[in-house]
């Protein structure tokens, strides 16, 4: 018979998968507690009875993601991971330091089938959506591997979250659950490219997560050049989307705006930018661009950078730049992985 991962078990599904060994119903909880301390072997589960631990051992095993590769950074506390899977497809993820606390970035897929013509994580399109034990793990294995607790974490990495949205639920629960990670929902970022109608089924979640929606263009002509998903739900209908969202939950959105020298940085398309935003409760997160090798896109130059920042601001339009880190291990979302299969 099949062994079952009981990290792949809701604490729900967990207690009838106890219930059906014989076993009290409390021992659930139990195991539970285990698995998020990060513990794989039964022996190790203290608190369980001899008897208990040779069931699980003959039915059961506590599945885990393991450490590919790690880069870690010589300029800030900033950690690169590239993980492999149990069927050896391989994700990455970032840690990260702030005055705050650690934040994790982490994938939600293997690959990715956005096609935005700047990324790297779409290169080879994607394998297949992550589980949402998987996505946990990811979390779980930097927690394990740095000794830190995870006090943030942003599904920001490779992958377009919304298209893995039942996954993506239940990871959100276990992030939040106080016998698990115990992080509040508004500590939790979700990132999207702009799937209207699953932004309008997130928004109805009642969720208090923070969205980020990926712009990184003023209108449709650009966005569109860079990035397909433009052309099924335009900017118009993506905002109508956003506005939704900040009305069902009262959150401000996070606009993610990449700047690529001479396509979307000039003067021009800040005063575009902000007169598009006029009135949202918003935050444009300006990025340099972190260029991939192969493609054309070049970074903005720092003066372009605080020049379309200051526009913004002087417009009513909350921003700032993002700090860059990890930037000599390649932190930007697909990089690593990537480098590894293509020469």
């Amino acid at each position: 018979m099949e062994k079952i991962n009981l990290k792949s078990l809701t604490l729900t599904q967990m207690e009838e998968f106890i219930r059906q060994l014989g076993e009290p119903v409390y021992r659930a909880k139990q195991i539970f507690k285990w698995i998020y301390k990060g513990q794989t072997e039964f022996e190790k589960m203290t608190d369980l009875p001899k008897d208990l631990i040779a069931k699980l051992k003959d039915c059961a095993y506590v599945g885990k993601i393991d450490i590919y590769k790690k880069y870690e950074s010589e300029i800030d506390e900033t950690t690169k991971y590239i993980f492999v899977l149990e069927d050896g497809q391989m994700v990455e993820s970032v840690k990260m330091k702030y005055s705050f606390g650690t934040t994790a970035c982490i994938s939600s897929q293997v690959g990715c089938p956005m096609g935005c013509a700047f990324c790297a994580s779409t290169e080879g399109g994607m394998v297949r959506n992550l589980a949402w034990w998987e996505m946990a793990d990811e979390v779980l294995a930097i927690e394990k591997d740095s000794n830190v607790k995870v006090s943030r974490v942003v599904v920001m990495g490779s992958g377009e979250p919304l298209l893995n949205y039942d996954e993506l639920m239940q990871l959100l629960r276990i992030l939040n659950s106080p016998l698990a990670f115990n992080i509040s929902y508004r500590r939790l970022t979700v990132s999207t490219c702009g799937i209207v109608p699953e932004i309008i089924r997130l928004a109805e979640e009642g969720l208090p997560i923070t969205l980020a929606v990926s712009l990184h263009a003023p209108n449709d002509d650009i966005r569109s050049s860079l990035m397909p998903i433009n052309k099924r739900y335009p900017i118009l209908q993506l905002l109508d989307a956003c506005k939704y969202y900040i009305m069902k939950t009262k959150r401000r959105i996070t606009f993610e705006y990449i700047l690529i020298s001479d396509i979307n940085d000039t003067e021009q398309y800040a005063y575009e930018l902000s007169n598009l935003l006029k009135g949202l409760l918003c935050h444009v997160n300006l990025i340099p661009l972190n260029p991939v090798k192969g493609k054309k896109f070049k970074k903005s130059d720092n003066f372009r950078v605080r020049k379309f920042e200051q526009i913004l601001l002087n417009n009513g339009i909350s921003a700032t730049v993002r700090r860059e880190m990890g930037s000599d291990i390649n932190a930007a979302c697909g990089q690593l992985r990537r480098s590894l299969f293509v020469r």
